[in-house]
């Protein structure tokens, strides 16, 4: 097997000539997706995958230099779309992953068509210019330290908040996706994430972009989704009325109507 589609055990499904990647978020693999991808497989190709560390990609793979900012994953998309020889691409990033295709697309904008946000936050922080990020520094340094004393209870705390929904066998899965990440790798993707600043790269972007927000996440604010929109030319903005962080999970149907709905949009 390729070492490309080996170290990110990466999976193509589905059929048609424009291809979708669906890009996880922190905590989490590619099986996040199984709960949309069938409403996209009979006019698209998909590419899933997992980042190094998540899921079922080459743990060995891990280097905590490369993966110390968020551009060792930028570099994994890059590798995959050159590996596949990707073109015109939809990607469709959920959390942290949203900015990760964002930074992909700014270094290689002729390989995308669009770009779909799901939850995404370009700044997980508050500052001081008055930039509301839902998280004071003291917040995410209380959760790191969490993670580094007892992982387990941090994913047992976190997931009910994340999810957010009356569904306790999905808030149970995202329990278990949590704890199952190497305690290392997640502390380190968990700081890089929560303390990335993506602000001042939201000018470069040139891709249509498609931002959904969920009306009460306790992770990204809706202040977080109208600045993106603001901020980000050619930019489409959808509140959805659900909870939690996790639309594709805990709302798949309506989470899938409204891509496809934007999608037939802009290809009009």
């Amino acid at each position: 097997m390729n070492e490309v589609m080996k170290r990110n055990n990466v999976k193509i499904i589905g059929q048609g000539e424009q291809t979708i990647v669906f890009a996880h978020g922190f905590g989490c693999d590619q099986s996040m997706w199984r709960f949309i991808a069938p409403k996209f497989e009979e006019n698209y190709r998909m590419i899933v995958f997992d980042y190094v560390g998540s899921g079922n990609s080459d743990v060995n793979a891990y280097c905590s230099e490369k993966y110390s900012t968020l551009q060792g994953y930028v570099q994994d998309v890059l590798d995959i779309i050159d590996e596949l020889e990707l073109e015109n691409i939809i990607f469709i990033g959920h959390s942290i992953s949203a900015m990760i295709g964002m930074k992909t697309s700014i270094t290689r904008p002729e390989a995308f068509n669009q770009l779909i946000m799901i939850g995404p936050s370009p700044c997980y922080v508050n500052d001081t210019d008055g930039y509301f990020g839902g998280f004071e520094k003291s917040d995410i340094l209380e959760l790191l330290d969490m993670m580094e004393m007892n992982f387990t209870g941090w994913a047992s705390y976190m997931a009910p908040i994340v999810m957010d929904t009356e569904h306790p066998v999905l808030t149970q899965e995202i329990e278990t996706s949590f704890a199952s990440g190497h305690p290392y790798i997640a502390r380190q993707f968990a700081e890089v994430t929560f303390f990335s600043d993506q602000r001042a790269s939201l000018s470069q972007v040139t891709v249509p972009t498609l931002i959904i927000q969920c009306s009460n996440d306790s992770i990204v604010p809706i202040e977080v989704g109208e600045y993106l929109h603001q901020h980000l030319k050619n930019s489409t903005f959808y509140l959805m009325h659900t909870k939690g962080h996790y639309p594709h999970i805990s709302q798949p149907e309506e989470t899938s109507e409204i891509i496809l709905q934007y999608l037939v949009g802009v290809s009009k």
